[in-house]
């Protein structure tokens, strides 16, 4: 048989003769569609339920009337100066609606004295408050944000408890107060009036409400992540952090604010720039005397479509389409001289393309000006991400990045009799100068002597 006739009977054999096939009746089209019966259905999957919802958290002891008079204050003072363990504190600004950042609202709880809602507008200032929790541990989030505004009424922490920070140290990815209030504790906060106006008054219940649950888990929060730092070997690196936020000097005013006028790249010239400026300062100052939010008086978009189109009086300055705001033609006098005062500066005076700055070129600058640089600052991050995530942290926790790069720039040199351990004194030294506490130098250290130790061959680039 050859190799076809083999095949054909190999068909027949598996498949039953032509004759014998034809002659078998055609399946049902409805027994072909059902399963066999052998075979069960496929049972749809059950919908899962939602998971609950975590309670809404409630205050326990209702809401507190506002203090605004110097009777209540004295109570005030009175009940938490009797009062046991730390105190929480939070602060409300009118961001977005005020020029300043002064504190329109300051909300205390603590042991044994309940919360209080005060009103600092109602005070000179809020001293005898100071004094009476003189010692006692302060439970903020997000320190760094109150911190100014308190002392401007005149409340100084000597010791703090960040929750925000802690929770950063501890590796939450999410570290918001409502967040961290429901992973921890599985309560939620109410979020609804985050963003209003505080400089109201009065200032309606349901504002109130919101701002003393912002102090209500506070205590307990505390004593949550505290455990959990005691427990994750970090409890004496928040100490130091901790220590770091009460005694930091305060930060002096931002060189060259107007540069971070939003959209300002699109600025075209270093004349146009001169307009941002002027036209940036004149709302500045517009805005610090009526103690109104600058982007309330133009946005920060007109204030480009103005310096590029250099309008050279009312109509034209009107007539551009993307300038408005309600500040657009209240002051159109002052916004066509502050654009006039551009034209006609002298082209030594206009301002340079990119800030001053007295630290390091930017990193995409490093690779053109110093390769080597470059390629040791690559290594320093892809190692330092290394130990972060080794021990649960953001990197720019484990160490500020400008520290980083103002380090490997111009890095050190170690002692002639000792070239190694004089590196490393000289690494600790350096970081130590610029700001880092003693925990990041000792997870750093090793790792930036390493990158300065053995630097890469000539030539190399970042990679």
């Amino acid at each position: 048989m050859d190799s076809v006739a083999e095949a054909d009977g190999l068909a027949d054999g598996l498949m039953g003769s032509p004759a014998d096939r034809t002659s078998e009746p055609l399946p049902d089209p409805d027994d072909a569609a059902a399963p066999p019966p052998s075979v069960e259905p496929a049972a749809a999957p059950e919908p899962q339920p939602e998971p609950e919802p975590a309670p809404l958290l409630e205050l326990r002891d209702g809401l507190p009337p506002v203090v605004e008079t110097d009777a209540a204050l004295d109570e005030t003072v009175a009940a938490f100066a009797a009062g046991t363990g730390p105190v929480a504190i939070d602060a409300e600004r009118a961001s977005g609606y005020r020029y300043s950042s002064r504190a329109y609202l300051v909300q205390l709880r603590r042991e044994g004295a309940g919360t209080a809602l005060v009103d600092p507008i109602a005070f000179d200032h809020l001293e005898p408050l100071d004094a009476a929790l003189e010692g006692v541990e302060w439970i903020l989030h997000a320190a760094s944000q109150d911190l100014a505004c308190l002392a401007e009424v005149g409340l100084r922490p000597t010791a703090l408890f960040d929750t925000e920070l802690a929770g950063r140290l501890l590796g939450y990815p999410r570290v918001g107060l409502a967040t961290l209030v429901e992973t921890v504790l599985g309560f939620r906060l109410r979020k609804e009036h985050s963003a209003v106006d505080w400089s109201t008054r009065p200032l309606p219940g349901p504002w109130l409400e919101y701002a003393a649950l912002d102090v209500e888990a506070l205590l307990e929060l505390r004593e949550a992540l505290g455990r959990e730092l005691e427990e994750t070997g970090k409890a004496e690196w928040a100490r130091q952090e901790f220590e770091h936020l009460v005694t930091a000097a305060p930060q002096g005013p931002r060189q060259d604010p107007w540069r971070r006028t939003s959209g300002m790249h699109r600025a075209r010239g270093r004349r146009a720039l001169a307009a941002v400026r002027e036209l940036w300062q004149t709302r500045n100052e517009i805005a610090a005397r009526r103690d109104v939010s600058p982007g309330r008086i133009i946005p920060d978009a007109s204030i480009v479509e103005a310096a590029n189109a250099m309008p050279r009086d009312k109509p034209s300055l009107i007539g551009l389409r993307g300038f408005r705001g309600r500040g657009a033609e209240r002051y159109a006098h002052q916004w066509v001289e502050a654009l006039r005062t551009a034209r006609s500066m002298a082209e030594a005076d206009l301002p340079t393309a990119a800030a001053r700055y007295d630290g390091p070129p930017p990193p995409r600058a490093w690779a053109e000006r110093d390769p080597v640089a470059a390629a040791r600052l690559a290594r320093a991050r892809e190692r330092l991400k290394q130990v972060a995530e080794e021990h649960r942290l953001p990197v720019e926790n484990l160490l500020t990045p400008d520290h980083v790069r103002r380090l490997l720039w111009q890095p050190p040199t170690g002692a002639d009799s000792d070239p190694e351990s004089g590196l490393e004194e000289a690494v600790a030294a350096r970081l130590t100068s610029l700001g880092a506490r003693q925990w990041q130098v000792d997870l750093t250290r090793d790792v930036l002597v390493e990158v300065i130790a053995d630097p890469p061959p000539e030539g190399s680039a970042a990679g």
